[in-house]
């Protein structure tokens, strides 16, 4: 593994051909964008190169995929986008773990083992460091480039109200919005719209919540009875992991999401300086200190236990 700049990494998207580019499982606005933008980039400079979704595109982010078609050809060269973790790459896990030629990602808990490895996380999102790279290329962004970053990097700030947006973030969205985004249907899609699935689901979960050490963590949960009982598939699940630390005084939000194969998905968001990566490397997982993600093996009670204590412990 070699740890490599943004020039250096320019280098090697310029010499090589034939591009596969990995997206993480439950794939998200940053990921996602990352992966459209880069493709489109690529094509544009007369590469060949495919997004490869890792489980299904999110019907809401269907319009970045609207002047997109898979081309044929013998992937040469492996690029992963916003993957922190091999374990991230889900149902392409055994194909790509051994095989990735370059790693972009934002994630300060990144431990991809790439051939090289170009890790920013000071950017708020992983697109932020996508819209360095294209530029760098001297490729023009156009609307579909612009459209998929702006949802990138607007997604992983929650419309730019996150605590991990700089001034750079806002320059950059700017920039987008002069190259012809249309930020307008991206924010209302993303931020202002929601299904009655949607809506259905956020009510159960919010009877679900219970409050704990003096009421500085909040923990909802999903179970596949409540997802089967609503018919919800991941578009209902998004944005689930907000919800507890919206709650005055929680300092510690936590999300369980049970999965088909006896684990729970764990989402924590946190304020006031708690630490969320750190609280999740507890159970091998990562992301950044406000909002971090691990899998934890177990029952509701069990898995929601665990999490008390550390959140006990933290706290």
């Amino acid at each position: 593994m070699k740890k490599i700049t943004l020039l250096e990494a320019k280098s090697l998207l310029l010499k090589n051909d034939n591009f596969h580019i990995l997206t993480h499982r439950y794939p998200d606005g940053d990921t996602i964008g990352c992966a459209f933008a880069l493709c489109y980039a690529l094509r544009d400079m007369g590469k060949k190169a495919n997004v490869i979704i890792n489980g299904k595109l999110p019907t809401k982010f269907s319009y970045l995929a609207e002047n997109y078609a898979d081309q044929n050809f013998l992937e040469q060269y492996v690029v992963s986008v916003d993957v922190a973790d091999v374990k991230l790459l889900g149902e392409y896990k055994e194909e790509y773990e051994n095989r990735i030629d370059l790693c972009l990602d934002h994630h300060a808990s990144n431990c991809v083992e790439a051939e090289n490895v170009l890790v920013d996380s000071s950017c708020a999102a992983a697109c932020e460091i996508i819209h360095e790279l294209i530029k760098a290329m001297g490729v023009e962004i156009t609307k579909d480039i612009a459209n998929a970053l702006y949802t990138g990097v607007s997604t992983d700030t929650g419309c730019f109200c996150y605590s991990n947006t700089t001034a750079s973030t806002h320059r950059i969205a700017a920039e987008l919005m002069e190259s012809g985004c249309e930020f307008y249907k991206i924010n209302r899609i993303n931020f202002e719209t929601k299904t009655r699935a949607k809506l259905k689901m956020e009510r159960m979960v919010y009877d679900t919540m219970e409050f704990y050490c003096s009421g500085k963590c909040a923990i909802i949960y999903t179970t596949i009875a409540m997802q089967n009982a609503l018919n919800a598939g991941d578009d209902e699940m998004e944005g689930l992991a907000s919800i507890p630390r919206q709650i005055e005084g929680v300092k510690i939000g936590i999300t369980m999401r049970e999965k088909e194969d006896g684990t729970f998905k764990v989402s924590v968001r946190t304020n006031d300086g708690i630490n969320a990566c750190e609280f999740c490397s507890r159970f091998g997982g990562g992301g950044h200190v406000a909002a971090s993600g691990c899998s934890i093996k177990g029952d509701l009670q069990s898995v929601k236990y665990m999490l008390i204590k550390a959140a006990e412990e933290v706290l």
